[in-house]
């Protein structure tokens, strides 16, 4: 299993975190997500590719980068 951390921009509010966490979870191969509105953090835990992660996020209106 990886733990890849992710920079998000573009979070506001509570809604926004719940979205960008379902979004990664839904990734094939997450089998946890943590996302931190005040750091503008995601960690996850999986298989997933820092790649995959990156665009789950985007598809929802979001910019992320691995840390």
């Amino acid at each position: 299993m990886t733990i890849t951390t992710l920079h998000i921009t573009g979070m506001t509010c509570g809604h926004c975190v719940a979205a960008v966490t379902a979004a990664l979870k839904a990734v094939p191969g997450v089998e946890s997500v943590q996302v931190n509105l005040e750091r503008g953090e995601g960690v996850i835990k999986g298989s997933a590719s820092a790649e995959q992660l990156v665009q789950a996020v985007g598809a929802e209106g979001y910019e992320a980068r691995p840390a």
